[in-house]
């Protein structure tokens, strides 16, 4: 027989069970949270991110979710939180074919995008047309032009504006790589719709233009104009510039990329200097030590901060300059980085690297319908001053803004920059010293 103690107590037990029982989206977040704080604790330290904060609103959001969907989004945001540009919720077998909101169609991959072909840069206080392409070059803007309004807005209230919206849902690891985000691919729209812009011309002349955005994707980062001859159709394009100067504009870091840059530099030869563009570089996965001894001479080594031997067929060892901005990304920052902090190059840029280069992980949940791809910790640790690169990029020798006559006359500043930086070499930045390795260029 049940006494009435008996039943309160049993009553009571049932409702501390029923108050703690979790949903499953409740238990996905617990485990989300936990193992981020566990994995990537150190990293948001680093970083001045406050993972409590994070915590105590996601645990909160989390116990409203009631839908697969609703929790994909959710997960998303929390990841844009981390400040992680490699960060990714990755849906599994159990989760295959789950879309985006309807009612959200703010960066729905499922919603046709067309691109603008403007890219935009900042010079001062001011915002310039760095380079058109497709709509932008129909919609007769011209490089060099600065920007009055986009939309009705200032350019800096309008971009800020589309980085603060995108900022919930897109994970960067800078203030920059958002800027550079915001100047090149986020001038986009559905396909179909405008952006109206009002321009001041570089002959002074006050202008309107509507930009239609069109299916066709047309890639704005690298240089704001390639230079010309420029050949290759893999990730290594070549050239000679005017002064007998190589260049080299590496799209990618493939696993073939030292070779890659071997076939390059025999065409190229042997030049008094020669230009590195890294600019727009996505990234990838390469030997950095085999790349790097390409660029010592014929049975030398190199060993300003660790031992670098020659290696492959084409050995250059002149002066090198480095070029780069907030699109190089993850492996194109270890590509381009290594030049300057072993001691090899002078680099510049229009600002850091976009600074996504770490050790990554990927996390399950519960549930077992969704993963988190997060950077654990950063790459090159003992680079930068013990800074490494996550978080920070990295810093150019010299940052180098675009100048509006040349972008008006069809020349990209930083090319024009480091031609010049050949003539007057900053020896004091560089501790490589061509005379040392027995190099003489040449005769062009």
């Amino acid at each position: 027989m049940i006494t009435a103690l008996a039943l309160a107590f049993s009553l009571c037990s049932l409702e501390v069970n029923m108050e703690f029982t979790q949903s499953p989206y409740e238990e996905d977040m617990d485990s989300a949270l936990e193992q981020i704080e566990k994995e990537c604790g150190d990293l948001l330290k680093s970083k001045e991110i406050s993972f409590k904060k994070i915590e105590k609103e996601f645990a909160k959001r989390g116990e409203k979710v009631k839908t697969d969907q609703e929790e994909s989004v959710l997960l998303v945001q929390l990841l844009a939180r981390l400040e992680d540009g490699h960060a990714q919720v990755r849906l599994t077998e159990r989760s295959k074919g789950l879309k985006w909101p309807e009612d959200d169609s703010r960066y729905d991959p499922s919603i046709s995008r067309g691109g603008s072909g403007l890219a935009i840069c900042r010079i001062g206080e001011k915002y310039y047309v760095k380079a058109v392409a497709g709509p932008a070059k129909d919609a007769n803007l011209l490089p060099g032009s600065e920007i009055v309004k986009i939309d009705g807005e200032k350019p800096a209230k309008w971009i800020e504006a589309k980085v603060e919206v995108a900022r919930d849902l897109i994970s960067w690891s800078t203030d920059h790589q958002a800027f550079f985000w915001a100047t090149h691919w986020g001038l986009s729209g559905p396909t179909g719709s405008r952006m109206k812009l009002e321009v001041k011309q570089p002959d002074g002349k006050m202008k309107k233009r509507t930009i239609s955005f069109s299916k066709s994707s047309i890639p704005m980062p690298g240089p704001a104009f390639w230079p010309e001859g420029l050949e290759g159709d893999k990730d290594v394009s070549h050239c000679i510039l005017p002064g007998g100067y190589g260049y080299l504009y590496i799209r990618r870091c493939k696993a073939d990329l030292a070779e890659q840059v071997d076939a390059a530099m025999e065409k190229v030869g042997n030049p008094p200097g020669l230009i590195l563009d890294f600019r727009g570089n996505s990234g990838g996965g390469f030997d950095h030590d085999d790349l790097l001894g390409r660029l010592v001479p014929g049975g030398k080594k190199m060993s300003f901060v660790k031992l670098i031997s020659s290696t492959g067929t084409s050995q250059y060892g002149g002066p090198i300059i480095v070029i780069v901005d907030g699109t190089v990304v993850s492996a194109g920052e270890t590509a381009s980085g290594m030049f300057k902090e072993e001691g090899r190059a002078y680099m510049i840029g229009e600002s850091p690297t976009a600074s996504m280069s770490a050790s990554k992980t990927t996390l399950d949940l519960p549930s077992g319908k969704f993963q988190l791809y997060v950077s654990r910790y950063s790459n090159k640790s003992r680079w930068q001053d013990g800074k490494g690169i996550e978080g920070l990029g990295i810093q150019p020798h010299e940052l180098v803004e675009f100048d509006p006559q040349h972008l008006a006359a069809g020349n990209d500043t930083l090319i024009l920059k480091a031609l010049l930086l050949f003539e007057d070499w900053p020896t004091s930045a560089v501790p490589y010293e061509p005379k040392n390795f027995d190099w003489k260029p040449s005769p062009y």
